[in-house]
């Protein structure tokens, strides 16, 4: 018999809290850890700003590279923290305690996604400020309800994305620890990281490239925060984004009821070293 609504809803919001505060909690038990993730990014921004610098760039290249460290943590949170956290949950026995919990695993990741941002967006906002003030770096958006509208869709479809990852990596058992690493470095050069994609990469290919949220979203918000010339126009990204978002957590839903199904069906999918 299926439960009422408003118990469903209320165990969904229970679920996403509960599995969010275990990832806040983390924040403040694992200080050096976090320090470490925070100074080394901050590195990477001092070596690429000196280099611009060096080359005479114009003054924006340095927020580019600010703005493309800060938002990069996000994407390794994504990679790291959602899309392989179901497999590290199989190997460490909780993944069959999700699973036969009430709770819907929807929820579950819901909150693994809403704990993950948190948790690096505290990052994000120590590599941000500390490049801005280091390099003396131009803040004058367009308009800062923009700004805000394409970072909330940027992550909406970033970690709707890394929802999609968490079912996919953890049928594909250990070759999730490679795919992880196989996105990474592809991702910082198809991102434009460090770097104005439209300006180096063929139009075909960055416009590819806006499939990934990460490069339609820097782009976007370059375009606000500095004026940069983009791919595309930038309500045009917003658009994409939004849709990316509501793709991406759809197909999340879609995956895991899947996963769920097969994992009652065969009774291995959850188990470890299955």
């Amino acid at each position: 018999m299926s439960e009422p609504p408003v118990h469903a809803v209320r165990l969904f919001f229970a679920a996403a809290l509960a599995r969010s505060y275990a990832r806040v909690a983390w924040l403040f038990r694992s200080r050096t850890w976090m320090v470490q993730e925070t100074v080394l990014p901050v590195l990477g921004v001092c070596a690429f700003a000196y280099s611009y610098r060096a080359m005479a760039a114009p003054p924006e290249y340095t927020g580019l590279v600010v703005l493309g460290a800060s938002m990069t943590t996000f994407w390794l949170n994504v990679l790291w923290g959602m899309g392989a956290a179901l497999y590290w949950e199989r190997d460490s026995g909780n993944l069959e305690l999700f699973v036969m919990s009430p709770a819907p695993m929807m929820g579950v990741l819901t909150g693994m996604a809403l704990g993950g941002m948190t948790t690096t967006l505290v990052r994000a906002t120590v590599i941000a400020v500390a490049g801005v003030l280091m390099f003396d770096v131009p803040i004058q958006p367009t308009s800062w309800t923009l700004l805000g509208l394409v970072f909330f869709l940027t992550l909406a479809a970033l970690y709707g994305l890394g929802m999609m990852f968490a079912s996919v990596f953890l049928r594909w058992g250990r070759e999730a620890w490679h795919l992880v690493n196989l996105l990474q470095e592809p991702v910082y050069l198809l991102t434009g990281t460090n770097f104005p994609v439209g300006a180096i990469f063929p139009k075909a290919v960055a416009a590819a490239a806006t499939l990934i949220p990460l490069t339609a979203g820097l782009d976007a918000m370059r375009q606000v925060l500095f004026r940069t010339p983009g791919i595309f126009d930038v309500w045009l990204e917003v658009a994409l984004l939004a849709v990316l978002s509501v793709v991406f957590f759809v197909c999340a839903r879609w995956l895991l009821a899947r996963l769920e199904r097969r994992a009652a069906e065969e009774g291995k999918l959850t188990v470890r070293w299955q």
